[in-house]
């Protein structure tokens, strides 16, 4: 005779939230890198958001959430740096 434990359950709904939480650490290692050419102003949180919740939930690709959240902070930088140097918010390559 088989019994059912609730360990069955638990163990797909942990792995749909570490997939969640491994393709929210990929979509702000994603956007953080697209971040540094175009919308910073706009990419930059979004990946620190993002990276932030997928370190939260436990994700499995830290070291790409660690690298969306840097690349974050990049975006950020970027954009003060550019700032305070051109007057503008957004970035040209040329004089």
């Amino acid at each position: 005779m088989t019994t059912l434990t609730e360990a069955g359950p638990q163990t797909t709904g942990d792995t749909k939230a570490n997939r969640q939480a491994d393709n929210m650490a990929v979509a702000s290692f994603v956007l953080g890198l697209l971040g540094t050419l175009v919308l910073n102003l706009v990419l930059g949180p979004c990946a620190l958001v993002l990276a932030g919740l997928a370190l939260a939930r436990g994700t499995t690709r830290r070291g790409r959430a660690l690298l969306g959240l840097t690349l974050g902070f990049a975006d950020l930088i970027l954009l003060a740096t550019l700032a305070t140097n051109d007057g503008t918010v957004s970035w040209h390559i040329g004089g």
